[in-house]
């Protein structure tokens, strides 16, 4: 009988750590990036005719090519979302671990694009990982999410990149290149036809 109590003493131990540490991490701060009514905090970066402002609680951008960053950071390991919407035709893309004045080239960018000529759609680490097939609709709401971290795997060290939209969790990449070290983030403005809208940005960062 003593060891009978004695097991399951043990398992409710075990079920009450589990359930401590998961809401631990479910109550773990979130660090509101744009606060839905003024473009504090971020700076656009590129030519005078391509266009940010904050209108019906979202940033939109339109016109030539641009970049609007947050001038917080850098971030190395974090957990990131933001609520997006794309245009029909358009592009843009969500960049992380960027220059503070970044080109298209610079940092990774989680690619947004549901209907452009350029096929590689939303879901897609632009040049690591391609996803093709179209997840989101025009003109459609969706939730970006990424945790990216410094991890090692097999004893090679890595970084490791988690994409998920809508509460699906599309894949998990390893960049053993670890191609890019920390940095800001950026919303991409891709050209005139597009128009990009986002909200609701916010960063949870990790540990080191």
């Amino acid at each position: 009988m003593f060891l009978t109590v004695s097991r399951l003493l043990g398992s409710l131990a075990v079920l009450a750590l589990i359930s401590t540490t998961s809401a631990t991490a479910e109550d773990a701060k979130w660090i509101t990036l744009f606060d839905g009514k003024t473009m504090e905090g971020w700076e656009k970066v590129g030519k005078e005719d391509s266009h940010w402002e904050v209108k019906d609680g979202a940033l939109v951008g339109s016109g030539t090519q641009s970049m609007l960053v947050c001038s917080e950071g850098p971030y190395k390991n974090f957990r990131y979302r933001a609520e997006i919407k794309i245009n029909d035709g358009g592009n843009s893309g969500l960049y992380f671990r960027t220059t503070r004045r970044p080109g298209f080239m610079d940092g990774y960018e989680a690619q947004v694009d549901s209907t452009h000529t350029d096929p590689i759609r939303t879901g897609s680490l632009y040049g690591f990982c391609h996803v093709y097939k179209q997840l989101v609709k025009p003109d459609t709401w969706f939730t970006y999410e990424l945790e990216v971290r410094d991890d090692v795997w097999r004893g090679r060290e890595m970084t490791r990149i988690k994409i998920t939209v809508d509460g699906n969790e599309l894949y998990e990449y390893m960049d053993f290149d670890k191609t890019y070290k920390s940095g800001h983030f950026a919303f991409q403005q891709h050209d005139p036809g597009s128009k990009v809208s986002i909200r609701k940005v916010e960063v949870q960062p990790l540990a080191d």
